[in-house]
């Protein structure tokens, strides 16, 4: 396993939002994350669509955590926007996020989020925002 990939399993574990929802860190590289959740049924609005909330919860993490290997030190999302492109039913959803342009406090990332089903691969939601490096402040985690 590679040293991001072991350190982000980590700080996922550490999210407890993310424990709760079943999120794997499946790549970690410079610039690139892939992270996926088993879509069940609590994670589906009324018709039976992965909620947008989830969508836009994937594209969050998978952003910061882009970004996060192009940066140091405590790593939050500035800004991010998404464009729900249709609905995600399946079995599965992945956000692949990679890094387009890097500073030393802030990158900005792109996200797409497909939806899995029977193998097949959809395109649900694209996602661009900006990460960036928390202030230190003293007494602060």
């Amino acid at each position: 396993m590679s040293e991001h990939l072991d350190r982000g399993r980590r700080v996922l574990e550490a999210q407890p939002f993310s424990r709760l929802l079943g999120t794997e860190l499946v790549a970690l590289s410079p610039g690139r994350a892939e992270l996926a959740l088993t879509l069940r049924e609590d994670l589906r609005q009324q018709y039976g669509f992965a909620h947008g909330g989830v969508l836009a919860y994937l594209a969050d993490n998978a952003l910061t955590f882009a970004g996060g290997t192009m940066l140091e030190g405590r790593i939050l999302t500035l800004e991010m926007k998404i464009n729900y492109l249709r609905p995600g039913l399946g079995e599965r959803l992945i956000a692949r996020a990679e890094a387009i342009g890097a500073g030393r406090s802030q990158a900005v990332c792109r996200c797409d989020i497909v939806a899995v089903d029977e193998g097949a691969e959809k395109l649900v939601a694209a996602a661009q925002g900006t990460i960036a490096v928390a202030p230190e402040r003293p007494g602060t985690p």
